[in-house]
């Protein structure tokens, strides 16, 4: 099948007048629909500002193993559980791994809450001699730099870009410094200098990709986890409920698998695998890359040293394009440098936050901002700021036609990559091992959530009639709930696919993910799981998470207690129209249209004529076209007489 070409725009105005975005809507108690990550360091690490950043909208916790002992992010932990029991919310926790990370080795002190730091300052003057050396016995200085990897000089050919810098360094510091490689031995590597700077802090380097478009470097051959990473994931996850790892330097799929491998053998299957792309490696394999992980971050301090700075911009849209696509969330780092020593951003920054919303990332990641920054809260109050605006513009139903197209596309390319008789499998298209279409052969994006893995028989036909029921709920909950201008998408879930499906989709409305917990058995015993799944939401674009308790009712109660909830919250009033998507006792998929009552204490069906009657007064009265017609693979319209759609399917959603 010959591969498509789709296109997308990011943002509708109602008309042209600026007084549209200069006006305020009043909503701002309400958190943004793109999440906010902030990484936990000596200037946020108090109970005190770890709650002020969480009821400032940060949703997910990061905790960088790049530094600092083990004891140290076990302070850290404990906080941000104390400060989730006093604000009383959700946080999910994330690790991120050293990995291949190079780094100039150094002399360092501890200061008296336990925080390594490096206190002696290395002044660079521009066209200075400095090596970079293997030896580990040698001492750092401003003209010997001793490199943590002992095989880096066979990295190297005179003429390569050397980049050193502090460790987060921002734009807006000097502790960066360019270096040339004049020559190279078999244990040194001697550099010209390219710019003045003063290094502070723990320092890292980077060597840059000398290829304008393939690879040409020799890539080192360190492990994609370090073990002080297996020690630490080890240690930290017996004492606390860890939802993500992120997996840094990410090269290809072989990194994720074996990293899943080391968290199943630790007994932690239910945590997900966030790759980190920052190399140009990376980019190469990004598409299966993204397919074999849970969600992706895009670190653009690495990635932009290995990507020519004009391609950077169009590189940052083809990766969040290929996440949507592939239903993976999309995290994007290094958004407010400045506010590390400002409480203001630049309009530049302002501006890429933006960007970065229309583009379709699900994330912002913070890092030096809150890590040391001075201005952390600002940060996070600005970002959620600035997401929100951009929210209110992005084009929903253009990217909901453009994803449906996609989908449609993808999961037929899966039905006949599965069939043996089709013409395209005479080509010598073949499985890879995990059940995902190898991609040198394909060349397509597959449809999202890694449709494949969602049933133990992949490659059989109620698997597809399973992943295509699921596409089609997800699309139909999102049209109908545009179709009746509803306020609010609840989903009830047990592992979150669903509501990640519909999340997929961008509806304008906020979804109340409501997690069921359920038994699951682990060898012996029988767990309770659920809590991971909620806290996981929280790096989903649009998922507001909430988990019931064991002991709530069922059915009808419990959906009332859900919307009384997202009343008391300020999401839902008197008469607003909510969709749902559940589950019925023959455990077949439902989607039904529901309102508040008068007194906001209660619900109240719409019936079959009250339905119709919304969709015409919502401007669909006429239309050739089903109003509620369901995206990929439908394969029929809605049921309207009924009042819902019900898709039987016997799998957890």
């Amino acid at each position: 099948m010959a591969r498509h070409i789709t296109r997308a725009k990011n943002h509708v105005f109602k008309n042209s007048d600026l007084n549209q975005v200069l006006h305020t809507d009043g909503s701002s108690n309400l958190l943004s629909k793109t999440k906010v990550v902030a990484t936990i360091g000596p200037a946020c690490q108090s109970v005190e500002a770890l709650c002020d950043l969480l009821n400032a909208g940060v949703t997910c916790a990061r905790i960088d193993l790049t530094w600092a002992p083990i004891d140290y992010h076990r302070i850290s932990l404990k906080n941000l559980q104390e400060a989730m029991k006093r604000t009383r919310r959700l946080c999910a926790v994330m690790l991120d791994s050293l990995g291949r990370e190079l780094m100039i080795r150094r002399k360092y002190g501890v200061d008296e809450n336990g925080w390594p730091g490096i206190f002696e300052r290395l002044t660079m003057s521009k066209g200075d001699t400095v090596t970079i050396t293997a030896d580990q016995t040698a001492e750092c200085s401003n003209t010997v730099f001793p490199v943590t990897y002992s095989k880096f000089p066979a990295m190297c050919q005179p003429g390569d870009s050397i980049f050193v810098g502090r460790y987060l360094v921002t734009g807006s510091e000097t502790s960066s410094v360019f270096l040339e490689v004049e020559d190279v031995t078999p244990t040194e590597v001697i550099c010209n200098v390219k710019n003045d700077a003063v290094l502070d802090g723990l320092l890292m380097i980077f060597h840059q990709e000398r290829s304008q478009e393939g690879l040409s470097n020799l890539q080192n051959d360190l492990p994609c986890l370090t073990d002080f990473d297996k020690e630490a994931i080890s240690a930290l996850s017996k004492e606390f409920e860890i939802d993500f790892v992120s997996l840094s330097f990410c090269r290809d799929v072989g990194d994720v698998a074996e990293a899943r491998d080391f968290l199943q053998e630790q007994h932690l299957d239910h945590v997900k695998l966030i790759s980190k792309c920052e190399t140009r490696q990376s980019l190469m394999n990004f598409r299966s890359v993204v397919l074999a992980s849970d969600g992706v971050i895009i670190s653009r301090g690495n990635l932009g040293l290995d990507v020519q700075a004009e391609k950077m911009a169009m590189v940052q849209k083809a990766m969040c394009s290929t996440c949507a696509i592939l239903g993976k969330p999309a995290i994007i780092t290094r958004v407010c440098d400045s506010m590390v020593g400002t409480p203001r951003p630049t309009r530049a920054e302002a501006t890429d936050i933006a960007n970065a919303v229309l583009d379709g990332v699900d994330g912002i990641l913070l890092g030096a901002e809150t890590y040391r920054g001075k201005y952390g809260l600002d940060t996070v109050k600005t970002t959620v700021a600035i997401c929100r605006e951009a929210e209110a513009v992005y084009d929903h139903e253009n990217h909901f036609e453009h994803l449906a197209i996609e989908s449609e596309y993808t999961l037929r390319v899966v039905e006949e990559a599965s069939d043996p008789e089709h013409p395209s499998q005479k080509g010598g298209l073949v499985r890879a091992s995990s059940g995902v279409m190898s991609e040198a052969n394909i060349g397509i994006a597959f449809s999202s959530a890694n449709l494949a893995s969602l049933s133990s028989h992949p490659g059989e036909r109620g698997a597809k009639s399973y992943n295509t029921k699921l596409e089609s709920i997800a699309a139909a909950a999102v049209k109908t709930a545009e179709s009746v201008s509803a306020a609010l998408i609840v989903c009830l879930t047990h592992t979150g696919k669903t509501a990640a499906l519909v999340a997929k989709y961008r509806p304008s409305q906020p979804i109340l993910t409501l997690v069921i917990p359920y038994l699951k058995r682990d060898g012996m015993r029988w767990i309770l799981e659920g809590s991971s799944t909620a806290r996981q939401s929280l790096l989903t674009y649009g998922l507001v998470p909430v988990l019931a308790t064991p002991s709530s009712s069922s059915g009808e109660g419990l959906l009332e207690e859900a919307v009384a909830m997202a009343t008391a919250g300020g999401i839902l009033k008197a008469n607003d129209h909510v969709v749902v998507i559940s589950r019925s006792m023959n455990e077949e998929f439902l989607l039904k249209v529901i309102s508040v009552d008068e007194d906001c204490r209660g619900i109240k069906d719409i019936r079959p004529k009250s339905l119709m009657d919304m969709i015409k007064a919502a401007g669909n009265e006429g239309d050739d076209e089903d109003p509620v017609a369901a995206g990929p693979a439908m394969g029929g319209r809605p049921n309207l007489a009924r009042g819902s759609v019900l898709i039987g399917a016997t799998k957890r959603t």
